[in-house]
């Protein structure tokens, strides 16, 4: 499509980011980018957090800057990509305040949120340690609560899908194909040296690169905890639930037009490009 349009890609993924994390974000090679622009592919190191906000600052600079008469906008990290195209805010952090709390157990937490905030459970994920970590530090640094943050105007935004920037979406849906492919290409991701990879970024990789479906269980592999197998069976789990919330996500925005799988590329960007026609 790039070729077609000769414009350039911005990649919306929230693991590409990270400079090294190359196989198990199945990032394109310089042979598959064919000499065509990628944006947004290794921009930050595997310690650093690099927030959302960040990957909207960064995005909107390419889309303000670059002279491409198209730019592909392509991925699967849902929120990122409305974070470049919507209206949407974020809540501020502290690098300080955030080790604190990451550091205290995740039940006093869990008691101290719904303290504030008997509902949070139905907004926060409460055995999620992370969403629970950013919950509070939302909290302490603005005292708004989940359920005070649910009903202001950034759920308002993230709900009206009525975008800053415009732009034609596509959506491909691989349907029931979809398990045999991830099992596929782990598979794929393990013959070509995954565990070689986790294992020589881990001693550097930071909180965020360390939660990336397939370097977390694989990180759990090394550590002895278990098998390489049932890391990799872990991981397929993994990313067949997180596929499917990324479906649910992207299928409630109107927005977007689906097109079902089509296994030769060719015809499947065909497909694509007509319904832009």
């Amino acid at each position: 499509m790039a070729e077609h349009y000769r414009g350039e890609i911005i990649s919306v993924d929230s693991m590409q980011v990270y400079r090294g994390m190359d196989i198990g974000t199945a990032k394109p090679n310089m042979l598959e980018r064919r000499g065509i622009p990628h944006h947004l592919i290794d921009v930050a190191d595997p310690g650093e957090e690099f927030s959302v906000a960040g990957f909207r600052r960064l995005g909107r600079m390419v889309l303000t800057q670059t002279t491409a008469p198209v730019v592909i906008v392509t991925g699967g990290s849902g929120l990122h990509f409305r974070a470049l195209v919507d209206p949407l805010s974020f809540a501020p952090t502290d690098p300080g305040l955030r080790s604190e709390l990451e550091a205290t157990e995740g039940e006093v937490l869990v008691e101290e949120l719904l303290n504030v905030d008997p509902s949070a459970g139905s907004i926060v994920d409460l055995a999620n340690p992370r969403r629970v970590v950013r919950a509070v530090e939302i909290y302490r640094l603005t005292g708004e609560t989940p359920s005070r943050r649910a009903g202001t105007a950034v759920a308002e935004d993230v709900r009206r899908y009525v975008p800053e920037i415009e732009f034609s979406a596509v959506g491909v849906d691989p349907g029931g194909a979809l398990e045999d492919r991830v099992d596929l290409r782990l598979a794929r991701m393990r013959d070509s040296g995954l565990i070689d990879e986790v294992r020589s970024l881990s001693p550097v990789m930071g909180r965020t690169a360390r939660s990336a479906v397939g370097y977390k269980e694989i990180l759990e592999a090394l550590s002895g905890a278990v098998s390489f197998d049932e890391a990799f069976a872990r991981a397929a789990s993994n990313t067949k639930r997180l596929a499917r919330k990324q479906r649910t996500w992207f299928q409630r925005d109107p927005r977007i037009r689906w097109i079902p799988w089509i296994d030769d590329p060719d015809q499947r960007v065909r497909r694509i490009l007509e319904t832009f026609d």
